[in-house]
């Protein structure tokens, strides 16, 4: 699990502000906590920086805005006025689904918010990771907070009642068709109201009805008319996985940037291919902006010239021409990936920032009475197609890295490296070959779960849910293979790395790029240069470690100019 902390988005690069993490070895490094901050929501304004901070672990805590307390309170009597009127509404005085037209008493309705959340509790499979979770919950107060749900404000303030007391209901993954989030968020319903269903708080996991109280809160919660559908209806556990993977994918894009720069210094390749002004001309600004990175991360190399290319073999050097594809293509191939994280992130913020449930609460042109409105606001088609997207741009990186690292195995592809990055003598030691063969193991498998989902509706609920958009499932397939992704480029820095060293003593005298200088010590401050053939799952889970954890990040920036001493006039 990623437990970097403090993320901050800055040029491109997202940089931990400081990190928590488990090394392989299993010693936790990291520094101190940062002090709680107060996050006040009024439904209209949290943002995609304040999410990530959710799920980077920052201690939050979160409240309603006095304000959108009020609005709230005036919609619900608004509600409940036009609900005394005689109007039958779904999930208020109505069942659900294929029972929709029976009607409820009023003695039912209230027994009826209980049922609701146990029917739909009937999930499967692993639960969601607690900072997707805790995001999740934060979603769902702030949507409530718009007021169109109709529920009372001590609704979504029981939620986060939840977030600020450390308590994480456990949300099962599988089951959730896209059309809504049934089954993970009444499983985070039956918590809140104080059922046994499974929580964390402390590192332990426990029934709701006994960790609440250890936690300092109310064991019991009584949900009224219409407030239990507004807590499973809607994408919110969509959103904050997806939230998630956006986070991690542009942690993953900015080292895929840093192992490509590696990649073309241990290659000697021509750095023409980033030249701004072909860049330009594609009037493609992400482009543009990722070519300008890949030059500043290899700016100053001595490896990268003429001269460079020529110390390997001065007897039969002849100019290169030009590389191959995948080296001159890769930075419109990454910046697909990066106009994808754009779209997303506006997908995201807007769809934190609406009302996702069914039925709504409107007031009236008069604005003296309010009506209810039946619609759909709860599919989760634009998050589902978005995780479709990104996990195919994200399978294209993989597939490049690997076909990258898969150079640097043939002398011939990596311009004299030796066969198999071998680091003594060839043939009695075999390399990094088999590290390479992780990599295209796992290419495939990320191809075969790039396959869109959302085109995979099934009918259900006798026809009364005809079409379900599968986003669930799209998100569960994004985020597998961001996993596998992690190991891909794990296997590519590595090997890049050992190009580097193997060759060192024949570039003497040049320098490597400033970035990829900082980049080449980042990693073997964890790992030594490969000699003799050793046992090397060790080291590629280390390389592992250090992606998932973003700790390679900070090699990928310009270091902060050194403060000016007091006195001393700036030049």
């Amino acid at each position: 699990m990623r437990i970097a902390v403090g993320a901050v988005c800055l040029a491109g690069l997202t940089m931990p502000a400081r990190a928590l993490a488990v090394h392989p070895s299993g010693v936790l490094t990291g520094g101190p906590a940062s002090p709680a901050r107060t996050l006040v929501l009024d439904g209209a304004s949290l943002s995609v920086e304040q999410a990530f901070a959710i799920l980077d672990g920052d201690a939050v805590s979160v409240r309603l805005a006095p304000a959108t307390r009020a609005h709230m309170v005036q919609t619900r009597q608004g509600a409940l006025a036009r609900i005394a009127s005689g109007q039958r509404v779904y999930g208020w005085n109505q069942a659900l689904g294929p029972l929709k037209d029976k009607p409820l008493t009023l003695d039912q309705q209230r027994q009826f918010q209980r049922s609701i959340l146990r029917s739909n509790a009937a999930g499967v499979g692993p639960a969601f990771p607690d900072d997707v979770v805790r995001l999740a919950l934060v979603l769902k107060a702030n949507q409530m907070a718009r007021g169109a749900f109709g529920v009372r404000p001590e609704v979504p303030e029981r939620l986060l009642s939840l977030v600020n007391a450390g308590v994480t209901p456990r949300m099962p993954q599988i089951g959730s068709l896209g059309i809504g989030d049934l089954q993970p968020q009444a499983a985070a319903g039956l918590a809140a109201i104080g059922e046994d269903a499974p929580v964390r708080y402390r590192g332990q996991e426990g029934p709701a009805s006994e960790m609440l109280p250890k936690a300092g809160l109310p064991r019991d919660f009584v949900l009224e008319a219409g407030e239990a559908l507004p807590i499973v209806s809607g994408s919110t556990v969509v959103a904050a996985s997806l939230l998630d993977a956006v986070h991690r994918a542009t942690a993953l894009a900015d080292q895929a940037e840093g192992a490509l720069a590696l990649f073309m210094e241990a290659t000697r390749a021509e750095e023409s291919s980033l030249d701004a002004r072909t860049h330009n001309e594609r009037h493609f600004p992400e482009q543009s902006a990722v070519a300008a990175r890949l030059r500043a991360l290899v700016g100053g190399s001595g490896w990268m010239t003429e001269e460079g290319r020529r110390r390997l073999d001065p007897v039969h050097y002849h100019p290169r021409i030009q590389d191959a594809v995948s080296v001159r293509a890769a930075p419109h191939i990454m910046a697909v990936l990066r106009h994808g994280l754009g779209d997303a992130r506006t997908v995201l913020r807007n769809e934190a920032n609406s009302a996702t449930s069914n039925p709504l609460v409107f007031p009236q042109k008069d604005q003296r009475e309010y009506e209810f409105v039946m619609g759909g606001n709860w599919d989760g088609s634009l998050l589902g197609h978005t995780a479709d997207s990104l996990n195919a741009e994200i399978t294209d990186l993989g597939v490049l890295s690997q076909e990258l690292s898969a150079r640097l195995l043939s002398p011939t592809w990596s311009y004299g490296l030796p066969a198999n990055l071998a680091g003594g003598t060839p043939g009695l030691n075999s390399g990094m070959i088999q590290v390479q063969t992780v990599a295209t193991a796992l290419v495939p498998e990320m191809q075969v779960r790039a396959a869109p989902a959302g085109v995979l509706s099934r009918p259900a609920k006798f026809g009364q849910e005809d079409h379900n958009t599968m986003a669930m499932a799209s998100v569960r397939n994004l985020q597998g293979n961001l996993d596998r992704l992690e190991t891909v480029l794990a296997v590519q820095l590595l090997m890049s790395a050992q190009g580097v060293d193997l060759i060192a003593g024949q570039m003497s005298g040049l320098p490597l790029g400033a970035g990829t200088r900082r980049l080449q010590d980042a990693i073997r401050h964890y790992i030594r240069p490969l000699g003799d053939d050793r046992y090397m799952t060790p080291d590629l889970r280390t390389a592992t470690w250090l992606v998932h954890n973003g700790l390679l990040l900070q090699a990928l920036r310009p270091p902060a100019p050194a403060p000016i001493p007091a006195g001393r006039p700036s030049p």
